[in-house]
């Protein structure tokens, strides 16, 4: 069985030793996903949609899309910001919603208000 690594280049991924996505077993598993680049949004939905974009180019690169997740986790330090961020996951999943799951944690920066984790169905052939 191939397993294929994908790396997206986010600060953590080598500090840490993990990469983006890997795909393998017919699955894309996607890494917890918090928002990516130098400027940060302020806002949970705006890291929401920044922490979407950077799994969705890697799904992409992947060869599947969001309408082949079928879990989707998401992490939070506070769970009164979640609701802020439900506009934005049903635009992004819309007519294809996963498995979820909320979870209140820590996370590895305070600045960091949402971290997201999805699975999707790899692309066949």
């Amino acid at each position: 069985m191939a397993i294929r690594r994908i790396s997206s280049g986010g600060i953590y991924e080598q500090k840490i030793g993990y990469c983006r996505a890997v795909v393998a077993g017919g699955f894309v598993h996607v890494a917890g996903t918090t928002a990516q680049g130098g400027d940060i949004p302020e806002d949970v939905a705006g890291q929401c949609r920044s922490a979407l974009e950077a799994i969705g180019k890697a799904l992409t690169e992947a060869g599947t899309g969001f309408a082949n997740v079928v879990r989707v986790t998401y992490y939070l330090p506070d769970a009164a910001d979640f609701p802020a961020c439900w506009p934005v996951l049903a635009e992004t999943f819309g007519d294809n919603p996963p498995a979820a799951t909320m979870i209140e944690c820590g996370l590895i920066d305070p600045k960091y208000k949402i971290e997201i984790e999805v699975t999707a169905l790899a692309a066949e052939g």
